[in-house]
């Protein structure tokens, strides 16, 4: 399986309203629940109405569309990570799913899944 590094930082946040989200922009993970309104886009892109705030992601990305009927493949991948102390924010979409670590802990990441059979390009 591939494994696709995004070449920017990423903030994770949460934000009162959508209304200063800038969607014309290239990397957007927005979540919205009865309790939160959750965001994941390049540090470079953080609006100004976060209610809260976490700089210094980097994430890869599961290369190709997954199939729904495929089993596993996030639990393989965070359980590799989790083996090597490293803490991971999930966000899946409808073709994929993206991992995001702490920059520091990236490239380890890339390493441990390389050595585990995983492509990384």
């Amino acid at each position: 399986m591939e494994l696709k590094k995004l070449h920017y930082e990423l903030t994770v946040c949460k934000v009162a309203d959508v209304t200063e989200l800038d969607l014309s922009k290239e990397f957007y993970f927005i979540g919205r629940t009865d309790e939160e309104i959750s965001l994941v886009c390049k540090t470079e892109d953080t609006p100004t109405n976060t209610t809260e705030c976490d700089d210094g992601w980097k994430a890869f990305r599961i290369e190709g569309v997954l199939d729904f009927s495929l089993i596993g493949i996030l639990s393989k991948i965070s359980g590799i990570l989790a083996d090597n102390k490293i803490g991971i924010f999930a966000v899946s979409t409808y073709n994929t799913d993206y991992i995001l670590v702490k920059a520091e802990n990236f490239d380890k990441a890339m390493t441990v899944l390389g050595e585990a059979g995983y492509t990384v390009k």
